[in-house]
C-alpha cells in the first residue's frame, strides 16, 4: 500500500492492543521493503490488514509465521469480501471490528486450525481513535511517503447511496463525532507545516454543512489542504465555494456509467449523451474551484451494451479535457455486495487468482453484452483515448496550477496510463494467442493460465515459496454457498379474492 494511501483501522487496531496493555509495533508494506527484516520475530499475535489484492501475499506471510508459532489475524476488506477462504490461513478472520472485537481475540490468542475462528460485530464502531492517539502509528508511515505527505481521517463511515457493486452499499451511514474531527485538526497543525488531509470517508460531506463548520472551527482557511472523494450530487456551485475556501485541492466524484448510478451522480433521469453534457458542464464548473479533480468509472456494467457507453466516455474526455479518468474493471469481491450473489447464481464469477483483483488486471465478472474480445477491444482503445500524447497536452493546459499539471503527467506516464495499456493489450493478444487464455476467460476451464501463474511468482518473490498450497485458488461461488437453504413447503393455494375485494 502506498504511503499516502494507508488504511485508518490498522492504525486503530494498534491504539486498541495498546489500551489492552500490549506491546505494539505496526509497518505499512508499500512493496519495496525487505519483508523478512522489517516484520518482527519475537511476536505472539500478527494482525494483518489486506486488500484483496494483497491475499496471496498475506496467505504466504501468514504460513510463514504460523510455522513459527505465532497466532495470525486476517482483517481489512479482504477477510469482509471472502472470509470462507481466509479462515483455511489464518487463525482469526474479522468483519467488522470493533473494541470489543478484537478483545474477545486477545482473551484468547489461540491456534485455531485447520479453519480458523470468524469474527464480527453487528456493525461499524461507534467511535475511532483520532489522530492523536494514531499519531505515533501515522508518523512512521508518512516517513516512507515521497515529497507529497498525507494524513488519512475519517468523518464518517457507511455510505447513503446503494451502488450495487459496492462493498459499503448496505452499510448505515454514520457520521462520527465533530468534535473529535476538530481536535483531530487542532492537533495537526501542531505536528506539521502545511498538512495535507485525506478524508477516506467513501463520500465526503454528505452532512455538508456541519463538516464543514467543524473544519471552520477548527482551524484557519488556508492552513491545511484536504483530498476527498464525494459524489457528483454534493457538489453544487454553493457547496464548491466553501471547499475552495477551505482549501480543498482534490476531489474525485464517481459518474460509473452513463447509463446507470444516476443518483450519486445528481443525474437521475438523464442517460446517454445528454448525461455526457451535464455531467460534463458540472466537472468543468468543480475545476474552477478544485484544482485537481478524477472522474471515475467501472467498465462492463450490466447497463453497458456495444460500442456507445465507451464512444460517450471519449465524448466526455473531450468536452472536459482538465480531469483525470480513472477506471476500474467490474470486479465482484466475494460477499462485498448483494449483486455479487446474482453474478455467482448466474455462473458468471471466475476464479481469477486474488492478486489480480485490484479492479485493473482482471475482470472476474463475465460481460453480460459482451463477448471477450470485443470488451477488451474497447477497454483498450479507451484507455490508449484517454492517455495519448494528445489527451494528456490537452489535459495539461486545462489545468491551473502546476502540481496537477504534472501529477496528470506523471500518472499517465507511468502504470495508471501507459502501463494500463501494455497490459491490457497483452491480455487481448492472448485470447487470440493462447487457447488456455479463451477457454478459462469463457469458462471452459478452470485451469489458470500460466502468464498468471508466473506474475504471482515473479511478484511474491521469496515468499512464493511460502504460499500454502492451493492458496492460488478459490471457489468464486463461496458467497452463494453460503446462503442458507430456504425449505421448500408445499402449501394449498390461497382462493382468488372476489371482484372488489382487497388482497
Amino acid at each position: 500500500m502506498h504511503a499516502n494511501l494507508a488504511s485508518i483501522m490498522p492504525q486503530v487496531i494498534g491504539v486498541w492492543c495498546e489500551e489492552e496493555g500490549h506491546d505494539v509495533r505496526l509497518e505499512c508494506y508499500t512493496g519495496f521493503e525487505d519483508l523478512n527484516s522489517i516484520l518482527p520475530h519475537d511476536i505472539d499475535i500478527l494482525f494483518i490488514g489486506a486488500f484483496t489484492q494483497a491475499a496471496q501475499l498475506s496467505y504466504a506471510i501468514s504460513a510463514m509465521f504460523r510455522k513459527r508459532g505465532v497466532v495470525t489475524v486476517l482483517g481489512g476488506p479482504h477477510a469482509r469480501c471472502y472470509p470462507q477462504d481466509s479462515q483455511k490461513y489464518f487463525d482469526y478472520v474479522l468483519g467488522f471490528t470493533d473494541k470489543q472485537t478484537l478483545r474477545t481475540v486477545l482473551e484468547d490468542a489461540a491456534p485455531h486450525r485447520p479453519l480458523g475462528v470468524y469474527l464480527s460485530a453487528k456493525k461499524q464502531p461507534p467511535s475511532l481513535p483520532g489522530v492523536r492517539e494514531r499519531w505515533k502509528f501515522i508518523e512512521p508511515t508518512l516517513r516512507k511517503a515521497p515529497t507529497f505527505k498525507i494524513v488519512p481521517m475519517l468523518g464518517s463511515l457507511g455510505c447513503p447511496y446503494t451502488c450495487s457493486f459496492c462493498i459499503d452499499s448496505t452499510v448505515d451511514y454514520q457520521p462520527l463525532a465533530l468534535e473529535q474531527l476538530r481536535e483531530d485538526l487542532r492537533f495537526l497543525l501542531t505536528k506539521m507545516k502545511r498538512p495535507r488531509v485525506g478524508w477516506h470517508d467513501p463520500n465526503f460531506g454528505i452532512r455538508f454543512n456541519e463538516q464543514m463548520d467543524a473544519i471552520e472551527e477548527a482551524v484557519p482557511p488556508g492552513s491545511i489542504d484536504f483530498l476527498a472523494e464525494s459524489s457528483l450530487a454534493l457538489l453544487s456551485e454553493k457547496h464548491l465555494q466553501r471547499l475552495k475556501k477551505n482549501s480543498f485541492k482534490a476531489i474525485l466524484p464517481g459518474i460509473e456509467s452513463w447509463y446507470d448510478m444516476g443518483g450519486k451522480a445528481g443525474a437521475k433521469s438523464v442517460q446517454g449523451m445528454d448525461k455526457v453534457k451535464r455531467i460534463s458542464d458540472q466537472v468543468n464548473m468543480i475545476m474552477r474551484y478544485i484544482p485537481y479533480v478524477q472522474t471515475n468509472f467501472v467498465l462492463g456494467l450490466d447497463s453497458d451494451e456495444g460500442e456507445e457507453p465507451f464512444e460517450l466516455t471519449k465524448k466526455f474526455i473531450d468536452l472536459t479535457p482538465g480531469a483525470f479518468p480513472g477506471y476500474s474493471l467490474l470486479t465482484a469481491f466475494g460477499q462485498a455486495a448483494p449483486l455479487n450473489l446474482e453474478f455467482q447464481r448466474e455462473g458468471r464469477v471466475a476464479g481469477f487468482p486474488f492478486h489480480f483483483l485490484n479492479n485493473n488486471h482482471a475482470m472476474n465478472v463475465r460481460p453480460r453484452n459482451y463477448a471477450w474480445r470485443p470488451f477488451y477491444d474497447h477497454v483498450v482503445d479507451i484507455t490508449k483515448y484517454s492517455f495519448s500524447r494528445q489527451a494528456i497536452a490537452r489535459r495539461f493546459l486545462a489545468n491551473r496550477e502546476t502540481i496537477p499539471k504534472w501529477m496528470n503527467v506523471v500518472r499517465a506516464l507511468s502504470t495508471e496510463g501507459s502501463g494500463r495499456i501494455k497490459y491490457h493489450s497483452a491480455v487481448r493478444a492472448r485470447l487470440d494467442s493462447d487457447p488456455s487464455f479463451a477457454r478459462y476467460f469463457e469458462g471452459g476451464s478452470d485451469e489458470l493460465p500460466q502468464f498468471y501463474v508466473d506474475r504471482v511468482k515473479s511478484d511474491l518473490g521469496s515468499l512464493w515459496d511460502e504460499l500454502p498450497e492451493g492458496a492460488l485458488y478459490h471457489d468464486p461461488h463461496a458467497y452463494l454457498k453460503s446462503q442458507p437453504r430456504i425449505p421448500l413447503t408445499l402449501t394449498q393455494p390461497a382462493l382468488a379474492p372476489a371482484v372488489g375485494e382487497s388482497e
